[in-house]
């Protein structure tokens, strides 16, 4: 089978999502929500479903920007909550979509073999699924529901209907008596017929609701009305997992990413290189010169590469019409025809095109606001607008079409690493600040949008530096005179052809200066100069950080010296070199790690006190359990576990035994025979995992003291062989530190979430007159950020700072959490590293020896 690399950050959504889902299921919804925020200064209170019926219904969020592969994630979700949640091997997952053009698209994807999409389901299920348009939904058989996962795709309007009579969805539908004929009359929240209250009516929506579907929201923000929240009550979910880019404020957002973290796995272009033009005609010829420019170098990148502008132009209504812009391609630029595609409505001229043939002609794209929603040429490369920009979702849509790196891949020119767009000045009044607020809308911190959207003057076409300045269109002219001589000096007002007045700043933007100018606006005016500012101000900042000046920052890691050279300390090297046999552990579980019974007809786990429902289905028919018939043996449970349990440092055939052997110790005791361990195979398979994983901890402690700690320790730092360097270019913060204090020695601009009590920490660490320059260090990211081993996993300092005389500073805030073994571990190993670099580590408390964390901090550098 082909194997999809997942990028960081989508692994670590889904292992997030994993973990709250499997939390859910032993305790309840809320309280793994709870739990997943544990530890944020103000963590959010968890919303329940608002649906009769499913407020005990997991409901979680996962907030990715455009371009962060939404789509690839959900198909990933289908397995992991059957396996997390659900508890079948086979799930029903209805996927909701926001439109039908979005329907077709991800129809298409999970249909087309060759797509990453249907590979993820291909790999999950070894083939056994089934992709369903909501419109075919009579070809499903009641053997697919068994022995298939089946995955409707539908738009929410499909089924949110205040009237169910005109749905086809709720409607009775005699073909599907074949799936209602072993469904018990008397199951629990299936609608009923209007003419025989005593029997069931035959709907998608009923069956629906007897297999309790998974769903899946494709941009969620879209399914937030009452009827909405109606429609869940009517097809009763197990679990609802919304993706999306803005999500909307009664979410429950389990995780977020970033446009730095995207930026950091090759998927976006940034940042967007900005031209303002004075007319339609210089921002169509510029972005033509530009395109240009970019093809030549593109000649250079080793992969095939044709730039493509993305021209929006005016409604028929309007002066720029597709036809007047085409003119102006044809006619003033002297661009060929053929290498012109115009998308709108009534012209469809992509259809069918393959834009990555490097026999195809087409370089210009010419749309309004209907290229086909969901289409993707990560070849577009500039974004030029000669359209009022009234519609706020076509101009998201088109600049995310240009934000998509080509090959997910960073580009060897840097110029193919940017997105670009060309606009006029008379219908994109204060661009900059339009930019950024669709960016915001399309996911992007507020924070991390203002960094990314440079001006370019006179295209930038020239390899001349360019001199920083802030521009802002106004409606009315402000009054300078408050302004000092050299403050009149660095600012400029033009009068426009119609009546506006931009201001321009050029030089450095004083908090003096921008004081005086906030006063001499209002209203919109206003808001639009203090944006203007903060982006300015934001991107001043950045070309001052030590990273935008090219300062190197690196830090030696641990490593192990072997016999054969040296390896890269890592708690799974340790229990390499010190091996382990998953046969020299007991295969056992007590009744209090795992137990199955039959309690007043619902089918229960005992799970370290945890009583969880092992059976979804309605199985009111079956008195007990005891005496029930299974075709299930010894063997079949021991392969089946295997399948989901195998592990990549156990071979297969010790599994198998180890295995068979604790279902040969279940089958001993008195209280479980072969029907209930069936029944609740899934609970035994999460049981055995935590037990396999426990196990291996074990044999990788014993492993990693004696690597790292006993006589016979084989650490070792070696500057040439191992050394972790800050790359100045990328900070993928997940979160970003949004107060009031600055840092100026921190390394990037920006600086990763802190607590409260982590920024005394930073505060400390800044102001300390030995420090030279500091970072926060980002956590569960190590391509991106230094981590020491520990024997259970990696661990990440809080921050890490170089001195004054060229030695370096680790340090592990712990605040005021009390020690404990992992505490004590990392400490040691952070001293380990300190003792064999020659550097110093620090494990800092908010008091300690009646030291607050300015004084350890001064302690530990003057010692």
């Amino acid at each position: 089978m082909a194997v999809i690399r997942l990028k960081t950050y989508q692994s670590e959504t889904l292992d997030v999502l994993r973990d709250y889902l499997e939390r859910a299921r032993y305790s309840d919804a809320k309280e793994a929500f709870d739990h997943m925020m544990a530890g944020l200064d103000t963590p959010p209170s968890y919303k329940p479903l608002p649906a009769k019926g499913c407020e005990a219904t997991p409901y979680v969020c996962l907030r990715l920007p455009t371009g962060g592969g939404k789509t690839l994630l959900s198909a990933y979700t289908v397995q992991l909550a059957a396996e997390s949640y659900i508890e079948r091997e086979y799930p029903v997952t209805i996927w909701f979509v926001p439109s039908d053009a979005i329907k077709t698209q991800t129809l298409e994807t999970l249909k087309n073999p060759r797509n990453a999409n249907r590979i993820a389901l291909d790999n999950a299920f070894e083939g056994r699924f089934a992709v369903y348009d909501i419109a075919d939904y009579e070809q499903i058989r009641p053997q697919d529901l068994r022995d298939r996962a089946c995955i409707i795709v539908s738009t929410v309007q499909s089924f949110r209907v205040e009237d169910t009579t005109i749905r086809k969805v709720y409607a009775h539908n005699e073909n599907l008596e074949p799936h209602f004929a072993k469904i018990p009359a008397h199951s629990e929240g299936l609608e009923m017929r209007e003419e025989d209250p005593s029997k069931i009516k035959y709907s998608l929506a009923n069956l629906l609701a007897f297999h309790k579907p998974l769903v899946i929201v494709d941009e969620a923000h879209n399914s937030k009305s009452d009827l909405s929240f109606e429609m869940f009550s009517r097809i009763r979910p197990s679990c609802v997992v919304e993706y999306t880019a803005t999500p909307a404020d009664n979410s429950n957002i389990l995780y977020s990413v970033s446009a730095a973290q995207l930026k950091a796995e090759q998927m976006i272009k940034l940042p967007i290189m900005l031209s303002e033009h004075k007319t339609w005609q210089q921002a169509v010829g510029e972005s033509v010169l530009e395109r240009e420019k970019l093809h030549k170098i593109a000649q250079k990148d080793k992969d095939y590469i044709r730039p493509i502008i993305l021209f929006q132009a005016e409604s028929a209504d309007n002066d720029v019409t597709v036809k007047v812009l085409l003119n102006e391609l044809v006619e003033n630029n002297n661009i060929d025809r053929r290498k012109i595609a115009i998308a709108t409505g009534n012209q469809k001229e992509l259809d069918d095109v393959d834009l990555f043939d490097p026999n195809c002609p087409i370089e210009y794209v010419i749309t309004i606001q209907a290229l086909k929603e969901g289409w993707d040429c990560p070849f577009a490369y500039i974004l030029c607008s000669v359209a009022n920009t009234r519609s706020k979702t076509a101009i998201e849509q088109l600049l995310g079409r240009v934000l998509r790196m080509p090959y997910a891949k960073t580009r060897t020119q840097p110029e193919l690493n940017k997105a670009y767009a060309h606009v006029s000045s008379k219908t994109w009044m204060n661009a900059q600040n339009q930019l950024h607020e669709r960016l915001v809308c399309m996911g992007f911190e507020a924070q991390e949008a203002k960094q990314i959207i440079s001006i370019q003057s006179a295209l930038g076409l020239d390899d001349q530096p360019q001199q920083a300045f802030m521009s802002v269109t106004l409606g009315d002219e402000p009054d300078l005179e408050g302004l000092d001589l050299e403050e009149k000096a660095s600012v400029e007002i033009v009068k426009e052809d119609d009546d506006t007045f931009t201001l321009k700043v050029k030089g450095q933007a004083s908090d003096s200066l921008v004081k005086k100018l906030e006063k001499t606006v209002k209203g919109k005016d206003k808001k639009a100069l203090k944006l203007a500012v903060e982006i300015y101000q934001e991107q001043a900042k950045a070309a001052q950080s030590p990273a935008q000046k090219g300062v190197v920052f690196e830090i030696p890691q641990l490593a192990l010296q072997f016999d054969d050279g040296l390896e890269l300390a890592e708690a799974e090297v340790c229990l390499y070199e010190h091996g382990w046999d998953i046969l020299d552990y007991p295969a056992e579980l007590t009744k209090d790690e795992f137990s199955v019974s039959d309690d007043a007809k619902h089918y229960t786990a005992d799970i370290e006190g945890k009583k969880v429902v092992v059976a979804l289905a309605d199985r009111a028919q079956q008195l007990s359990l005891d005496g029930i018939e299974t075709t299930w043996t010894e063997i079949d449970l021991s392969l089946w576990l295997d399948k989901r349990l195998r592990q990549a440092d156990i071979q297969q055939e010790k599994l198998v035994e180890f295995l068979r052997r604790v279902i040969r110790f279940l089958l001993s005791r008195s209280d479980l025979d072969m029907p209930k361990l069936a029944l609740g195979k899934f609970i035994l398979e999460k049981v055995l995992r935590d037990k396999i994983e426990a196990y291996r901890k074990q044999a990788t402690k014993a492993g990693f003291q004696a690597c790292l700690f006993s006589k016979n320790e084989i650490a070792t730092v070696d500057i040439g062989a191992f050394t972790f360097a800050f790359d100045p270019m990328q900070y993928p913060a997940n979160k970003l530190y949004s107060g009031q204090f600055k840092f100026p020695k921190h390394y990037y601009a920006q600086i990763g979430d802190m607590n409260k009590e982590e920024v005394e920490c930073a505060l400390a660490i800044e102001r300390d007159r030995e420090v030279e320059v500091w970072v926060r260090n980002l956590e569960r990211n190590p391509l991106q950020a230094f981590w020491l081993p520990t024997s259970t996993d990696k661990f990440y300092p809080d921050f890490i700072a170089k001195l004054k005389d060229g030695r370096l500073l680790v340090v592990e805030y712990k605040g005021g959490h009390l020690d404990n073994d992992d505490t004590d571990e990392k400490e040691a190993v952070g001293k380990l590293w300190a003792k064999k670099s020659g550097n110093l580590f620090l494990m800092a408390w908010k008091q300690k020896n009646g030291k607050d964390v300015y004084q350890q901090l001064n302690a530990i550098l003057s010692a």
